[in-house]
């Protein structure tokens, strides 16, 4: 099966989404999350304020804004984070996640249902998709 044969619009994002969700408060270190992202050899980690997904801090916001302005490992992740938080409908199909992903030039996408954030789809995940 080519590519051009397969019907990407029938996988939705939830079909592929991690739905483990780590999330830290604003006031949370550069530091801890850096930690927090190696233990759980992840890339991403969502930033909330009272119990609201407000961003997410990604591997490219440590390069980018961290090492690129040599930042304090001791600064809030409030300052690192990417925000406002782009998100996609549970669901949508990948193409979606896809599209949304290439227009923004992001490479993560918070997944929502009925408003509230219960998974995360990347664009990994979305290449893991394509050579199944």
């Amino acid at each position: 099966m080519s590519c051009e044969d397969f019907n990407y619009s029938s996988i939705l994002v939830q079909d592929i989404m991690t739905r483990v969700l780590i999330t830290v408060n604003l006031v949370t270190t550069v530091l801890q999350v850096a930690k927090m992202m190696e233990q759980g050899g992840i890339g991403a980690i969502l930033v909330q304020n009272n119990d609201n997904p407000v961003g997410i801090v990604t591997d490219r916001d440590f390069a980018i804004r961290v090492a690129a302005n040599n930042l304090s490992f001791d600064s809030s992740v409030e300052k690192i984070m990417s925000s406002p938080l782009v998100t996609i409908n549970h669901n949508e199909p990948i193409s979606a996640a896809a599209e949304r992903m290439t227009s923004k030039k992001i490479r993560k996408l918070a997944v929502t249902e009925n408003g509230k954030v219960i998974g995360i789809i990347t664009s990994t995940d979305l290449i893991t998709q394509l050579v199944k």
